[in-house]
């Protein structure tokens, strides 16, 4: 049986050239780049050349690349660390995110809020971000504005180029941080160009092995002590992340990189055609799914909505097919949630419960469009029975 695999918003199978690094790492430069001798001096090297591949990628001259564990740990280093950067935060300082964010940006402002901090969410009805309330909410007390480039469920495209624009005339203490996760080698984009202070990125989602993830700081920032480190001890990246790091992984997530960075406008192009086909598919042929449409869209992630059949029911009938979709954030899944994106975005609760998310990557073809079709029509028609 045929596998399509739909899923790639969850994760992305490595790409040879990156598993081909990845163990080549491994087997020859097994060294501790803290280490002061040959092979600590070379494990140390490739490190520096896959922060060099990621800063190239986005532009981001003078910046630093801080390799974490995953985009989850990334985004809680930007968010906490920046929160107690300054002993005068702490007193109430006032941070803005948006409506529908990631758990791994809406738990750690959580915790911030239950230790006194404001947090503002900023509404994202119909995928559009309500710049009006941003307008009210932008006070000189905001040290720090952190939200997705591209929504993880319902693929909506925010225009973070002009939150930086109107921060910097109202809060100009704050800092822009951007999860990337989705965004980053699926829409072309440069450090400048989104306006970010710093940018979360992931290694799975490109097409790099799990396990690791940057966080990309403004060298401002750094010089400024405006970022402080969460995991302590020996004093690996630069002090802001200790513990020996990944090498084969980040070597592999910079190969990763490598070979993205040459066909993000390409890959760009086809995911957009990609996507339309699916629509148009889905409308012609499946008039009883709802396509969510956000105002602006990522050419990669298009978000379904049954009719009255729970999205876990049709996971379970397609995956017997060998069609591999979600139900929306995997991590989300995880705790059994229904999809905050969905009802941030003006759905109901119960929609919510109804929805998949279908994600495209440069390797799906039509063909894998026309089979994931076919599959929704037989479940349609199987479920309705049951149902």
């Amino acid at each position: 049986m045929k596998q399509i695999y739909l899923d790639n918003s969850a994760t992305t199978k490595i790409c040879e050239e990156a598993l081909e690094k990845y163990v080549s790492v491994s087997r020859e430069c097994f060294g501790n780049p803290s280490s002061l001798h040959a092979l600590g001096f070379e494990a140390e090297r490739i490190i520096n050349g896959a922060r060099g591949e990621v800063c190239a990628s986005l532009a981001a001259k003078g910046a630093t690349v801080i390799f974490t564990a995953s985009g989850t740990e990334a985004n809680n280093l930007a968010i906490i660390g920046r929160a107690l950067s300054k002993e005068r935060y702490k007193r109430g300082a006032k941070i803005i995110t948006t409506m529908g964010e990631h758990a791994s940006v809406d738990s750690p402002l959580n915790m911030l809020e239950a230790m006194g901090y404001k947090i503002a969410r900023i509404s994202t009805v119909g995928g559009e971000l309500d710049m009006e309330q941003l307008k009210s909410e932008l006070t000189k007390e905001v040290i720090l504005v952190s939200m997705m480039m591209v929504n993880n469920e319902t693929g909506a495209l925010y225009d973070t180029a002009e939150v930086a624009r109107l921060m910097k005339a109202r809060s100009p203490e704050a800092l822009l941080h951007i999860d990337a996760t989705q965004s980053y080698m699926k829409v072309p984009f440069t450090k400048a160009k989104c306006g970010a202070d710093m940018i979360t990125i992931s290694s799975h989602k490109i097409e790099g092995p799990k396990g690791v993830g940057a966080l990309v700081v403004d060298g401002a920032v750094m010089k400024s002590k405006g970022l402080s480190a969460l995991t302590l001890g020996g004093g690996q990246e630069g002090g802001m992340r200790s513990g020996t790091e990944n090498v084969p992984g980040i070597a592999a997530f910079g190969e990763a990189v490598r070979i993205g960075s040459l066909a993000v406008r390409e890959r760009y192009a086809y995911l957009s055609e990609l996507r339309s086909y699916l629509v148009a598919e889905v409308e012609d042929k499946l008039t009883e799914i709802t396509v969510i449409k956000p105002k602006a869209n990522a050419p990669h992630i298009v978000n379904l909505m049954l009719p009255k059949i729970k999205s876990e029911t049709m996971l379970h009938y397609l995956s017997s097919l060998g069609i591999y979709v979600s139900s929306g954030s995997a991590c989300s899944s995880n705790g059994g949630h229904l999809s905050s994106a969905l009802t941030a975005f003006g759905r109901s609760e119960s929609e919510a419960d109804t929805s998949i998310r279908v994600s495209l990557s440069h390797r799906n073809t039509k063909e894998d469009i026309d089979g994931l079709i076919e599959g929704l029509k037989s479940g349609l028609a199987k479920l309705s029975r049951i149902r």
